[in-house]
């Protein structure tokens, strides 16, 4: 699978000078579109799914199509979760599939801004996933995204910067220097001399929120001053609008599947252009060389139960499922009886977690503690435990 470590794909597009787009998907058509592109033009991708679409569509559904995109792709692919709202939605999204997550705490004053986002990198820097931040405030103006981030632009301090980055422990910052999500109403204005102060104090990769209705002259400029993630939606979404008006403008009486022809190529479109206008084309070889592969891992439990687990055996599978699938990093929690009657071991627990990482900070989790020490091993003194990590064939055409 072509699923790589997020840190590395970035870092590589800090010292190359270029940006990765983070493109907000709201559906098959998105995804689709998204990996396309990046595929053409052999580049970098991720895939972002944000809390504040998920009005729009099922998120467990979307990331389990995200995940398989993903895993197929023929170039590096990283799976983001934006504007998450809570650690909650952080431990889900990475429980779900994301190897990147963003916790948005910036409406928070600055000393709980700091604390919220702190607490989410703990937990997601266990798992071996890298976390963004927000310091300051990309406010809405006008359009589709727009009313999802009311109120005004609070501009990001350098000083305030370099200490929010060094408390919270966050892998890449989300700035706030002069756009907006949605549409830009008028001509945008961006604080170039702000960007150049925060990026020569972090020197980490940054981010920027609301890139539609940029010149390419001023994307550049961003990337020149360590922009290195550029999140895109709202062009994304006026493109594919404006194929669905033309359909039905061609043809009143069409219905779903004619008003939605062409519209992942529109979508694409613009996804490729954006590509190539922020130096991302023919970048995935040199990625691929150096960053490293999202591996999951399988924690393999075969075991058999005294008299009295037997007895209680359904109950403690319930209750095992429901306890660990909440622990961070846990991707899914299989339970199962052997098939043939006669197998050495009757039972077992699958457990698979989001990387390698995972596998001390689950041993340690109180919650997996209790669980083994109090229902589990008392029982199963007959067990054997083993992890694996996946072995796959790299990408076709990689």
């Amino acid at each position: 699978m072509a699923l790589v470590n997020m840190r590395d794909m970035l870092e590589h597009a800090y010292r190359n000078r270029y940006a990765v787009g983070g493109f907000d998907l709201v559906g098959l058509d998105f995804l689709e579109a998204i990996i396309a592109a990046a595929e053409r033009q052999r580049a970098p991708i991720i895939l972002s799914l944000a809390e504040s679409h998920f009005e729009y569509y099922d998120f467990e559904l979307a990331m389990a199509a995200t995940v398989a995109a993903a895993r197929r792709s023929r170039v590096p692919v990283a799976i983001h979760l934006d504007h998450g709202a809570s650690l909650e939605s952080a431990v889900r999204g990475i429980n779900l599939g994301c190897t990147g997550v963003m916790v948005d705490a910036s409406t928070h004053p600055f000393e709980e801004n700091i604390a919220r986002t702190r607490a989410v990198v703990d937990m997601a820097h266990g798992c071996a996933v890298p976390v963004e931040g927000e310091l300051g405030y990309v406010a809405g103006v006008e359009g589709e995204d727009a009313e999802k981030h009311p109120g005004e632009v609070i501009y990001t301090s350098p000083e305030e910067a370099a200490e929010y980055v060094a408390r919270s422990g966050v892998d890449f910052l989300a700035v706030s220097i002069g756009t907006v999500h949605g549409r830009m109403a008028g001509e945008p204005r961006l604080d170039l001399e702000r960007l150049a102060a925060i990026n020569e104090r972090l020197g980490i990769p940054l981010v920027i929120h609301g890139g539609t209705g940029l010149s390419d002259a001023q994307f550049r400029a961003l990337i020149e001053r360590g922009v290195t993630k550029i999140n895109y939606y709202t062009a994304l979404a006026d493109a594919a609008a404006a194929r669905m008006r033309a359909n039905a403008g061609a043809d009143p009486r069409a219905g779903y599947t004619g008003l939605m022809k062409g519209v992942r190529a529109a979508i694409a479109d613009e996804v490729e252009r954006c590509i190539e206008l922020w130096g991302g084309a023919g970048r995935a070889d040199a990625v691929l060389a150096e960053a490293r592969p999202w591996h999951e891992v399988e924690h393999l439990i075969v075991y058999n139960l005294n008299e009295a687990g037997e007895a209680r055996v359904a109950d403690m599978m319930q209750e095992g499922r429901k306890v660990l699938s909440a622990i961070p990093g846990v991707r899914r929690v299989f339970t199962g009886d052997a098939v043939t009657a006669g197998a050495p071991y009757r039972h077992c627990w699958l457990v698979r977690f989001a990387s390698e990482a995972v596998i001390p900070t689950y041993r340690d989790h109180p919650a997996h503690r209790a669980f083994a020490d109090t229902l589990f091993r008392p029982v199963a003194g007959d067990r054997i435990s083993i992890d694996y990590i996946a072995v796959e064939d790299p990408p076709a055409g990689a």
